[in-house]
């Protein structure tokens, strides 16, 4: 049975968010974590954990940091509460767009860092043309106990300083791409007890479904290909993710 570490349920198309929970466990995907960017969203995130085999994160995407204000900043931290919000975020840096200045991004992700250690969260964090800094910001900040990089998409030093710095790995559907060897190195360089799968669905739809939307059913495409990179059975690398995200979580 497989663990998505990173989905948006409520962003998925494919009917209802309860048909998407169904569809995924019909497909063996027990558990998911499904992920807020922003005050709506953790919301909906929030009440979609109802559903035992759902989890929630609520955070402010680097997208919308600029939305941080010191109300927003107290709902996130009621939310925090909840037995079943068991991460912060997504959060981080996203250098790609430019809808928010860098300096506002770099103040919400210190926020969110902060937040994950005062209530012993989970930290989800997302990078896009911005690795290097977001491994600087950790190190200035002093990151919680338990991190993830989700969505990894950076080369073999940054793996290596992302690891050093303690870590975990989320691969999504973009390392089961054709043109994706580079991924796949990565992924068969994550030592074991790091290492987590995703859909970050409705994005970045695995092969053999590119072009269809994506939903947490597709995390076992996504776990085949990382299975393949590592040279490992795809029953055994469901069980050792499922086994990481539920001790990342703090769900063991």
């Amino acid at each position: 049975m497989w663990f998505d570490s990173h989905c948006h349920i409520h962003l998925c198309e494919t009917g209802t968010s309860a048909d998407v929970i169904e569809r995924a466990a019909a497909a063996g995907v027990a558990e998911m974590l499904t992920v807020g960017i922003d005050g709506p969203s953790n919301e909906l995130a929030v009440s979609l954990a109802a559903d035992p085999r759902v989890y929630a994160a609520v955070g402010i995407h680097p997208n919308s940091a600029d939305e941080l204000d010191d109300a927003a900043a107290e709902v996130l931290e009621g939310s925090l509460t909840s037995d079943r919000v068991v991460a912060v975020g997504e959060t981080g840096l996203d250098f790609y767009r430019d809808r928010v200045p860098a300096d506002i991004q770099r103040r919400a992700f210190a926020f969110h860092i902060q937040l994950a250690k005062r209530y012993d969260k989970a930290l989800i964090i997302h990078t896009r043309d911005s690795i290097d800094e977001a491994i600087q910001l950790l190190g200035r900040e002093k990151p919680p106990e338990r991190f993830v990089f989700h969505c990894w998409s950076g080369d073999a030093i940054q793996l290596r300083r992302a690891l050093e710095l303690g870590a975990h790995i989320s691969f999504a559907g973009n390392v089961s791409f054709n043109s994706a060897q580079d991924l796949r190195d990565r992924a068969s360089q994550v030592p074991a007890d790091r290492l987590l799968v995703e859909t970050d669905s409705p994005y970045l739809t695995p092969a053999p479904h590119r072009g269809d939307p994506n939903e947490p059913a597709n995390v076992v495409h996504v776990g085949a290909a990382v299975a393949g990179a590592r040279e490992k059975d795809p029953t055994e690398l469901a069980e050792l993710t499922t086994a990481n995200a539920r001790s990342f979580f703090g769900l063991a």
